[in-house]
């Protein structure tokens, strides 16, 4: 599945300033932050990774499903409709979920095939 260029640039926009790193994954575009994915776009919705406690808490949040990816729902991964991140607010506060919990897991040492920094 392909992704929406114009959601892809607002999130590149919103991580600019952090050591972002972009890879293409999961039909969709991947946004990993200490070699951990952070968030990311597939097809017109936002995936962010909000980690097993906060999940279904933001499953019952509207416009907001379980990520689905080969029949399976990876644990922690919501995929956030476009009409919940229309403004630069909205989307700025869900990839700021997914920061949030990056920030609590450990540094990986990143995979460099077919990625690109944020912002450059």
């Amino acid at each position: 599945m392909a992704y929406d260029e114009d959601t892809a640039r607002r999130v590149r926009r919103i991580l600019s300033e952090r050591n972002a790193v972009e890879k293409a994954m999961m039909g969709g575009l991947c946004f990993m932050l200490n070699g951990n994915m952070c968030c990311g776009v597939s097809g017109s919705a936002v995936m962010v990774r909000v980690g097993a406690d906060a999940y279904p808490q933001t499953l019952a949040q509207p416009l907001v499903r379980p990520l689905e990816f080969g029949g399976r729902r990876p644990g922690g991964f919501v995929l956030v409709d476009r009409e919940a991140c229309r403004t630069d607010a909205a989307l700025r506060s869900w990839v700021q979920k997914g920061i949030d919990f990056v920030a609590t897991l450990p540094a990986k040492q990143p995979d460099t095939r077919r990625r690109k920094h944020v912002g450059g």
